[in-house]
């Protein structure tokens, strides 16, 4: 037998802190985190017709449904001189992000159980790649919204009082903002369906709900006068307006169109309630990180 003295390369153990995102380990296994990304991107429209293409056609058909029915039916103003197609699709791109990484990371323990107890990895890196490759359908959705913005401005002159303001420098921060936002709930949605499946069934469903509750579809102006005029409840405009993805949307909309105010205090608060949930979800998650393969 050897020496009792001898050094292990690695080290293996159940016990870590509960705030724990050990980056030299993630490090380690990079390999497979860009394994796990490479799959994520590859097999998503696998065997279908259009593959790819859904990047493009989702949002697009979505902007123009919001169009239709929030702008010509209900005529929703979204301001002087910006197309309505425009508006929808700005809020829309933001969004997806969110929800895409939120709905992705929600059932990470329940659709990788198989995997996680048979070979041991950082089981972090497995939510950590789904945002990562949902990067590439944002960075593609995002070059869609560039590309019918060139269009209205320069072809159409339609968006006469659209230009992209001086806050686009923020757009990495938006972005990372929103992956912790969407990688902290999902991380503790994904732990609390171990013992609780029913809220596999409910996260979709939640997910549209909160669109709704997040400005996507119309200016947050618009909720702060109807709670004025008190067609809307106090507590409805205090939820929107606090809403961490309606400050974040509604800052992406003023980075690109150059609509609405900025408010440097109002991101922060976004940030900070971004950063605890992120926080909350890694203590969470490494918690039944240790002991969900007996309740899974």
């Amino acid at each position: 037998m050897s020496d009792s003295n001898e050094q292990w390369l690695y080290t293996i153990s159940s016990k870590k802190r509960l705030l724990s995102l050990n980056f030299k380990e993630i490090w380690q296994y990079r390999d497979l985190l860009f394994l796990f990304v490479k799959r994520d991107v590859i097999t998503l429209y696998k065997q279908t017709i259009l593959g790819p293409l859904w990047y493009f056609i989702q949002p697009l058909f979505t902007s123009v449904i919001f169009t239709m029915v929030f702008n010509n039916i209900a005529d929703i103003k979204t301001g002087e001189g910006v197309p309505p197609f425009l508006f929808n699709l700005a809020g829309i791109t933001a969004w997806n992000y969110f929800s895409t990484c939120l709905n992705g990371t929600s059932d990470t323990f329940k659709k990788n159980q198989g995997i996680f107890g048979k070979v041991y990895f950082p089981r972090v890196i497995m939510p950590m790649s789904i945002v990562l490759s949902n990067l590439l359908k944002f960075g593609i959705q995002f070059l869609v919204f560039i590309c019918f913005y060139i269009y209205f401005v320069f072809f159409t002159g339609t968006a006469h009082n659209t230009t992209i303001s001086n806050t686009i420098i923020m757009l990495p921060l938006v972005v990372f903002v929103m992956a912790l936002l969407g990688l902290g709930l999902g991380m503790i949605i994904s732990a609390m369906t171990t013992k609780y499946r029913d809220l596999s069934f409910l996260v979709g469903f939640g997910v549209q709900l909160l669109m709704y509750g997040s400005a996507v579809m119309y200016p947050l102006s618009l909720i702060q006068n109807k709670v004025s005029e008190g067609k809307l409840p106090a507590w409805v405009g205090v939820f929107i307006e606090y809403n961490p993805m309606t400050i974040i949307i509604e800052l992406f909309r003023k980075m690109m169109l150059n609509v609405h105010d900025f408010s440097f205090n109002r991101f922060l608060y976004s940030t900070m309630v971004s950063v605890l949930v992120f926080l909350l979800g890694l203590i969470i998650f490494n918690r039944t990180e240790k002991k969900f393969i007996d309740t899974v």
